[in-house]
């Protein structure tokens, strides 16, 4: 595991629309868990109109799908495309849990205070109830087996150490 090694944070500040990270890779952070993954071109416009959840038959096919992508850039010696489909996996688990709590997709009551929009938490708000969606969860369970698989892949886990090393070189 790559636990000891520090997560270089993901730099919002990067002009995303028009920035090639295929060529540019080197501006590529990882940050932690899902950051960045609606923001890092080209990759989110290749891997976007595969990442669907509705049910467990779309989440195998979708899961899948992103999977051999991961598997196709990792083949193509492409980090960030392997972290990003890694994300991408990532992602579908935890929209597949969170409809799985909450059918609305809304973990808490109440509006984000205006200098807490685009943090995570609660920020005060009440946490509605479960209104648990058994589809859903066999979708969260289909995307985490995927997720697990790529996040442990020995090929990933040696570039992700490569990738983090030439950051603090």
């Amino acid at each position: 595991m790559l636990g000891f090694m520090p997560r270089a944070k993901f730099d919002y500040n990067l002009d995303y629309k028009h920035l090639d990270l295929r060529q540019h890779p080197e501006l590529y952070r990882t940050g932690l868990g899902e950051q960045g993954v609606l923001l890092v071109e080209p990759y989110k416009s290749e891997i976007l109109p595969h990442w669907k959840f509705k049910n467990p038959g779309v989440a195998q096919v979708s899961a899948d799908k992103i999977y051999q992508m991961f598997l196709a850039y990792m083949r193509s010696n492409d980090f960030v495309g392997m972290d990003m489909a890694r994300k991408f996996l990532q992602m579908g688990y935890t929209r597949s849990r969170r409809y799985a709590n909450h059918s609305s997709g809304k973990k808490y009551a109440g509006p984000v205070p205006e200098d807490k929009k685009g943090q995570s938490g609660a920020h005060g708000r009440t946490q509605l109830p479960v209104d648990a969606d058994p589809e859903k969860a066999k979708s969260a369970g289909i995307f985490y087996a995927a997720w697990q698989k790529a996040r442990k892949n020995k090929i990933y886990q040696h570039s992700l150490k490569l990738h983090k090393e030439r950051l603090s070189a």
